[in-house]
Parts: C-alpha cells; structure tokens; sequence
C-alpha cells in the first residue's frame, strides 16, 4: 500500500463501523448500505493491504491481529485527522478562539480537581470556542505540548521538559492496593512487611519509569501498565499489588473488592499542575483558559504580561 486516498479512507470507516458494531449487522444500520456491500468494501480493504483482517462467518465476527493492528493505527489515524481539522478550521476566523487541552485519565472522581467547573467558567466568558480534549498518559501530554498540537495540559508529571511552564494545581493522594482475592487481602497490616510484599508481582506504571518496582523492590514478575483502568483491572483480579488514586479506587474499597495496604505508611502525594508552552500566553483564548484554571484551583493568577 503506497499511500492512502478518499478510498482508502472510506474503506477503513467501514473497517471501524463494523468492528465497533461488532459485526455487519450494526454497521449496516450506521453505514446504511446492505451486508453485502459491506462484504464487498471490507474485501476490497483487505485486498488494498494485502492481509486478512477478520474472520466472518457462523462462528462470528472476529479480527484477526493484523486486523486489530490496522484497527489500532486507524484510530490514531482518524483521531490525527479530527486534530487537524479542529487546528486548520481555527484559523477561519480570528474572532473564534480555539483550545486544545489535554488531561490525565481518571480525574473525574477527584474532588480536588473540578476541571469541569473551569471549563464551564472559561466557555462561559470566551464564545464560539472550539474545544479539543485529549485524555492521555502524562509524558505523551508533555510531548504533546512541547510539540504544539495540545495547548495546555493537566496531570501529574514524572518529567519535566525544557520549554515548557508548570503552575502547581493541588495533589492527589495514592494508596498501595490488593484484590479481594489477593492473599495479602485479609493479612492484618502489622504483618504486611517489606519483605512480605515484595514475594508477590506489583504493577509498574510505564510513565513512572518503574517507581513502584524499587518502591517495593519486588522479587516477582510485575506488569506493565500505562493507565489507571488498566492497573484498577490488574488489582482486582487479585494477581498483582499496585497504587491507584486513593478516589479512583473508593468505588472498589466501599465495595469490598480490594483494599489498601498500610495506608498510613505506604501512600504519597502525586503533584498536579497545569503546563503549557512558552507561546501560550500570546493567545487571548489560551490565556484565559490558564487563569480560569488557576482561579478555580485558588492558585495566585501572576502570569507575565501577554506580548504580541
């Protein structure tokens, strides 16, 4: 496949609407053509790649992994495209601000952290502004920032990166968690020691370049993970120890499914802050937006004077 075109393009929509109905049946009704229609064009996408993306038949409809790899990269592919078409379509009227902003997963719980209410107090004072947001993993929103496609961007960030400014929101408190199938889920806590801990696989969140491993200095095996769905999952299935956000996992303590483990000891402060790049202020819509950020989180507003 030399490149892609228009065909290209509306082949793979088929490949998406089909997968996320899990089926043609679905798709027919999103894509409002037949079945066999459908059949022809996933055909006709297999033959342009040269490989057989799904399997269809009696038995179901399933992607085979050169399927799902072209799912994936689809996806990004299609998200890359919306990002350009938000960026370019801001540039039709000077009048209409524009902000791309992005957010680490999983903050919504957190009642330190009304994001909301900032974007509802900056759409209230900027109008007919186009929003973009992203939830990513922290060092792909730094990338992002760094390289311009994001605007501004909240998390909690293992690394810090040249160029960019970091305003300190508030903090998010993690605990050191077990399944309620894990052993250690009834050990009383006196006797979950270091050494005890350190018998069983812990969760190592990617972004945190293995904190937790030498945190625990675990003997075992440990995942990877590079969200807090991801490691929620993996703790609840009882086979790995891991830190989640102490308001992320309440849901799952209230409920009995999994617990903290010597809280009082094993917990720290994740700092949140707002960053955004060197040329940020410049824009009226992206300035506002950093201020309403800072005043909702009762931070001192003493940005530098924005320069033309």
């Amino acid at each position: 496949m030399a490149r892609l075109d228009s065909i290209d393009l509306r082949l793979l929509r088929v490949l998406v609407a089909v997968v996320e109905g899990r089926g043609f049946a679905a798709a027919q009704t999103q894509l409002n053509v037949g079945a066999s229609t459908i059949s022809n064009h996933m055909t006709a996408l297999e033959t342009r790649l040269g490989v057989k993306l799904c399997q269809r038949g009696r038995a179901g409809f399933k992607l085979t992994p050169e399927g799902e790899l072209v799912y994936g990269e689809t996806q990004k592919l299609f998200a890359a495209m919306e990002a350009f078409e938000f960026k370019v379509g801001a540039l039709k009227s000077s009048l209409r601000a524009s902000l791309a902003l992005g957010i680490v997963d999983n903050t919504i719980t957190d009642l330190s952290a009304p994001i909301h209410e900032t974007i509802g107090r900056f759409t209230r004072q900027v109008r007919d502004v186009q929003l973009l947001v992203e939830c990513r993993p922290p060092n792909e929103l730094l990338r992002e920032v760094l390289e311009g496609r994001l605007d501004v961007a909240i998390g909690s960030f293992p690394k810090l990166l040249l160029g960019l400014n970091y305003r300190r929101l508030y903090e998010e408190t993690h605990l050191f968690y077990c399944g309620r199938t894990h052993p250690l889920f009834d050990m009383p806590d006196e006797q979950a020691t270091m050494e005890v801990l350190a018998r069983y696989p812990v969760i190592s969140r990617g972004y945190w370049a293995s904190r937790d491993i030498r945190h625990i200095r675990s003997e075992r095996k440990f995942a990877n993970v590079n969200n807090m769905e991801a490691e929620a999952r993996l703790i609840l299935s009882g086979a790995y120890l891991g830190y989640l956000p102490s308001h992320y996992a309440q849901h799952w303590q209230d409920a009995g499914e999994m617990r903290p483990i010597r809280p009082a000891e094993m917990n720290y402060e994740a700092p949140f802050e707002v960053v955004y790049g060197a040329e940020a202020l410049k824009r009226p819509g992206v300035r506002r937006f950093i201020i309403d950020v800072l005043e909702t989180f009762g931070q001192p507003v003493d940005l530098e004077p924005a320069t033309a």
